[in-house]
């Protein structure tokens, strides 16, 4: 390792421009995409702001770790899908539960309701043809612009990377599954 000097210049000025809502992007296949964001979700309900979560993976009835928290702080968390297109049976209807959240989605990201809304895993349906990007694209675009938005999943178009004003890419350097060792409780689920 080398070691190096702590920084002492500030760096650059302070921006001047105005506080906006902004489109945030957690894409890459590494591991923590989804677990950023529930960061960020509590850093904002821990300031009082109010907080809508999507996902459009995870069945309604889920009850993973994220999902016991944020029930237990006032947080909403919604499942709008069947699972993974793996896992499916009907990759139709699975495709229909997509379409149908996100009219749901789409109606809080207008509403101007919530500080941040989440739209959790939602790079599955829409690389899988499930949800049209210009509609996504679009209804980001319209939001309220108070109105912050959060989008995970692998593999993000680039026309969502455009429009996005912070994107984060997880690059996976090494993996526990690679090695053999299963999916485990309270850090996958």
């Amino acid at each position: 390792m080398q070691i190096e000097s702590p920084p002492t210049d500030r760096g650059s000025d302070k921006p001047t421009g105005e506080r906006r809502g902004l489109v945030i992007v957690h894409t890459g296949d590494g591991k923590g995409k989804s677990t950023a964001a529930f960061g960020l979700a509590l850093r904002a309900h821990g300031r009082g702001k109010a907080v809508k979560i999507y996902q459009f993976m995870k069945v309604p009835s889920a009850r993973f770790g994220e999902h016991r928290v944020f029930a237990e702080l006032g947080v909403p968390i919604e499942g709008l899908g069947d699972g993974f297109s793996w896992k499916s049976r009907d990759l139709e209807h699975s495709a229909r539960l997509a379409r149908e959240g996100w009219a749901r989605a789409e109606a809080t990201l207008r509403a101007g309701d919530h500080f941040l809304v989440v739209l959790d895993e939602i790079m599955y349906p829409l690389r899988y043809g499930w949800l049209p990007l210009e509609s996504v694209l679009q209804a980001l675009r319209e939001r309220p612009p108070h109105v912050h938005v959060l989008l995970t999943g692998r593999n993000a178009p680039q026309e969502l990377l455009d429009l996005a004003d912070t994107v984060t890419e997880m690059r996976l350097v090494k993996h526990h599954f690679n090695a053999g060792v299963p999916a485990q409780r309270g850090i996958e689920d």
